[in-house]
């Protein structure tokens, strides 16, 4: 073996110690992920979210899997003759369209699980239907009725107790039912929030299809790399924050308050982002933290404070 071969085989063996201890830290923590936008309409990213999550299972996390399908939906509304409307980011949800998005939603969850299967990791599908898991009342929009759209009201968490016991991975679609049985579509967002507080994770990552938070997102130098849920809610008092993003915030800091230790927001669009983001010193995305929250011993994240 020459100096070459031998370089290349302790670079491997660092990484390895740099993820000992995250690995030491959260064995056993529950994680939940928010998985949608390009990451999952890209086939081959997809296989790398799903390698990610399979990987923290099988180092001794307890990942619960949260999708959307957006994307996917919209184009099968086309199919049918239709037109996808929203409404502040939410999507109008008649009758037929609610039956579209289960469909769908339906048919990605049993994708996904069959993907995680193939890993070699047991997995089951669930949506909010599923043992009350997602209890919802119909969600307005600025008081503009939106159709079946819910809003969570209670999150039942057994049956996901249930299944991380038995050692399996969940993976939820976002649908609910209200008190009169009725079914509505819910934001992925949101139902991976009430799901991270319902069920004490220690962290809650958002992929998305930015790189993660920033002061103003025409500069890219004012990139923030870790940002306590205090400071998060001065940036969104302050009207710097909007679009898309400031709901996602705004579901932040409220995990954060609900008692779940970090919430990353990520760019899925990144390779093994998750593996970079949770085992790397650095990290490569947006970290909210608590108040009082301690880094890792050899952690190097820049604070908001420090740097903005």
């Amino acid at each position: 073996m020459n100096n070459e071969e031998m370089n290349g085989l302790l670079s491997k063996a660092e990484v390895l110690i740099e993820a000992l201890p995250y690995i030491q830290r959260f064995n056993r923590k529950i994680i939940v992920v928010k998985y949608g936008g390009s990451a999952m309409a890209d086939e081959e990213l997809q296989k790398n979210v799903i390698k990610d999550v399979t990987l923290l299972k099988l180092v001794g996390f307890k990942p619960i899997i949260v999708h959307g399908g957006g994307k996917e939906i919209s184009k099968w509304v086309a199919k049918v003759g239709k037109e996808a409307e929203f409404v502040n980011g939410l999507r109008v949800t008649d009758a037929e369209t609610m039956e579209i998005a289960e469909m769908v939603l339906n048919k990605v969850n049993k994708r996904l699980v069959t993907m995680v299967q193939e890993l070699g990791v047991k997995a089951v599908g669930v949506t909010g239907k599923d043992g009350g898991l997602l209890n919802v009342t119909k969600k307005y929009s600025d008081g503009k009725d939106i159709g079946f759209v819910g809003d969570i009201q209670k999150v039942d968490a057994k049956v996901l107790y249930d299944l991380l016991d038995n050692d399996f991975l969940p993976i939820v679609a976002p649908i609910g039912l209200d008190d009169n049985f009725d079914t509505y579509n819910i934001n992925a967002d949101d139902a991976a929030c009430a799901i991270a507080k319902a069920v004490g994770a220690d962290k809650l990552v958002f992929l998305t299809d930015v790189e993660g938070l920033y002061k103003d997102f025409n500069d890219k130098s004012s990139f923030i790399s870790r940002i306590t849920a205090t400071e998060a809610e001065s940036l969104i008092n302050s009207g710097i924050i909007g679009g898309g993003m400031l709901p996602k915030l705004n579901n932040c800091t409220s995990a954060i308050k609900n008692g779940v230790s970090r919430v990353h927001i990520l760019d899925g669009r990144v390779a093994h982002c998750l593996l970079l983001e949770i085992f790397t010193k650095n990290g490569i995305g947006t970290a909210i933290v608590a108040d009082d929250d301690n880094l890792i011993t050899g952690e190097k994240r820049d604070s908001f404070c420090s740097e903005h």
